[in-house]
Formats: structure tokens, sequence, C-alpha cells
């Protein structure tokens, strides 16, 4: 019975474990760290799976792709870290959906998965400056902290510290304390601080955060994330 009871006990962990799962690197170039609850950092790989609770860090010149268990697909930027705060996906059950990522530096290219085509209310990513809503959604976001220094402008200077944001297809929500807009395909959106208002910005003072090819295409035949055109530079 004791022996039985122990077996029972590390299935029932193993079932965890694998709950936690959110999704696996399919792309990497560089350097990739995870901090785990009561865990030292680890590197992870390509095929490595990434789990609910997970800090991810990419080092400087690392880009790294992420793609969920809703299909759902994410591309870091160099310098970036994102906490995946909740996610919770059921492919027969979308009222347990539910997805939360931070993003405390860096940037990102991001696309919506089964989650938020099943219900856009379901998934949230949160900056410093403003939580970002989605509704059917390719986008971009860049969070500068007096690190955008070699980021390029059509000003020539660094772009201002602050959430700026493009949207390529779909839409997205931006709110905070001190307002609300939504940035459809083809706008820019900056948001100051968190007392500041978002606002949209005219398409020659926005910036959109693009990924090198190498990265960006889904050799699988799907959806390219953040491709620039031919001769632009990577953000």
């Amino acid at each position: 019975m004791r022996k039985l009871f122990v077996l029972l006990a590390a299935l029932g962990f193993a079932a965890l474990v694998q709950a936690q799962q959110a999704g696996i690197v399919t792309h990497l170039s560089g350097t990739l760290s995870v901090k785990r609850a009561d865990a030292k950092p680890l590197l992870l790989a390509v095929k490595s799976e990434v789990r609910e609770g997970d800090l991810l860090t990419t080092e400087a010149n690392t880009y790294a792709r992420i793609k969920f268990a809703d299909n759902g697909e994410v591309v870091l930027r160099p310098g970036t870290q994102l906490k995946i705060d909740s996610y919770v996906f059921n492919p027969t059950k979308p009222e347990s959906d539910n997805v939360l990522i931070s993003m405390l530096k860096g940037g990102l290219r991001a696309v919506t998965g089964l989650i938020g085509k099943r219900d856009h209310d379901k998934v949230n990513f949160s900056t410093a400056t403003a939580t970002i809503g989605i509704r059917g959604t390719h986008f971009g976001a860049l969070l500068c902290q007096n690190d955008c220094g070699g980021v390029p402008t059509t000003s020539g200077q660094p772009p201002a510290n602050g959430l700026h944001l493009d949207v390529a297809d779909g839409a997205i929500v931006v709110k905070n304390g001190a307002g609300q807009i939504q940035i459809n395909a083809g706008q820019f959106g900056f948001v100051a601080s968190p007392s500041t208002a978002p606002q949209t910005v005219p398409p020659q003072q926005g910036i959109q955060v693009t990924m090198p090819s190498s990265i960006s295409q889904n050799k699988g035949g799907g959806m390219g994330i953040g491709k620039g055109k031919e001769g632009e530079c990577a953000l």
C-alpha cells in the first residue's frame, strides 16, 4: 500500500509538471535563460519546454521564438525579460482559458493562438506602462527604459522612453489608469508612463519591431513573425 501511494504521488506530480508546460522553444540564436520558482537559472535550447511561471531572459544578440500549446507564438528580441504569469489551455474547455504574459523589459512580436481566437479577453500582455489586450492580433511591442540607444529611428535619435507598439494584423486594446485606445492594423502607438494615456502616433514617428528572417520565418509553412522588408534593419 505504501509503495502504491508513493507511485500515485509520483504520477500526480508528473501530471502537474506536464500541466504546467505552456510551449516550447522553436528557434534560438544566442543565449536564452529561464528562472523558475525555487530553482537556479537554466539555459534553454531549441525544443526546451517553457512553463507557466517561467521568467525568460534573452542576452545580447539573442533572438528566441516560443510556440505555445494553442499555436500562439512570440519572438523575443535581445535584452528581453518575459514572465509567463498564467497559461491555462484546455482544447475542450474554452471557459478555463487564461493567458497573462508580462514583458518586463525589451521587445517582442506576438501572434494570437487559439485561445485568443476563442475569446480575446482571455489573453493579455502586461508592461510597466500599460496592459495590451488582443483582437485577433499580430503586433509588436518595445519597452524603452534608457536601453534603446541602438534602435534606429527616422529622426536619428533614440526612441523616447515608454512603450512603443505596432500592429500588423487585427487590433490591440491598450489601457492603463489614464485611458484606453484601440490600435488597428497599420497603426502605431505609444505610452509614455503608467500615468499617461495611450496614444496613436503618425507612421513616420512609429517604431516597428522587426526580427531577422532566420527567426521570424516559420519553416513549417505558418505565419512569419516580424520579417522586415529586404534591406530593413532588425530592431
